[in-house]
């Protein structure tokens, strides 16, 4: 049995994000963890950092981790999916490896427009120029990616809102801006 230090970072990624393996497809799931791997080397991160680093550098006194806003949104997503399959069945229209692997892309170039300066997070060199649904787009495109998960990162954001959003992006988009909307704002209740 390997111990922790044995793992290699495929095994730890997909360790620490188990939704990856909700993707049949293997070569979307290889590549998927691909794109993981090379941003958390471009960006200078490790997997632990990720459980500290806040979603979002705009959101003050954020206590949600990177890690968790990635893999809420992505259950989000596929239970989305799985009430509309469950309703329309084929009529619904959603590739699952699709919207899985573009929910968990859809923030990964995060990671280079962040950087740990002065022991903060802070938006990085690259980060004042390119935000992560372009780097996130450039790096999977680099890794092969099909180009119907790399327009769920492109679209996912407001850079989206001139484009006809896939079923795919429409889930995701609106999953990851009720997470972004329950936990960025002071409620009353």
């Amino acid at each position: 049995m390997q111990t922790q230090t044995e793992q290699t970072m495929k095994e730890k990624i997909v360790e620490t994000i188990p939704e990856i393996k909700l993707i049949k497809d293997a070569d979307l799931r290889e590549k998927t963890v691909q794109v993981w791997e090379d941003a958390l080397t471009e960006g200078g991160w490790t997997l632990e950092a990720l459980h500290k680093m806040p979603f979002s550098i705009f959101v003050e006194n954020c206590n949600i981790s990177f890690i968790e806003h990635v893999r809420t949104v992505c259950k989000m997503c596929v239970a989305v999916a799985d009430v509309l399959q469950e309703s329309y069945g084929t009529r619904s229209n959603i590739n699952y490896d699709y919207l899985i692997s573009g929910a968990l892309l859809a923030d990964v170039g995060k990671l280079i427009e962040y950087e740990m300066r002065d022991g903060k997070i802070t938006k990085a060199g690259r980060g004042q120029h390119l935000r992560h649904p372009f780097t996130g787009v450039a790096m999977s495109h680099f890794r092969g990616i099909p180009p119907e998960v790399q327009h769920i990162i492109a679209t996912h954001s407001k850079e989206g809102e001139l484009m006809i959003r896939s079923n795919e992006s429409v889930i995701f988009h609106h999953a990851d801006f009720i997470d972004f909307d329950l936990v960025s704002k002071k409620r009353p209740f």
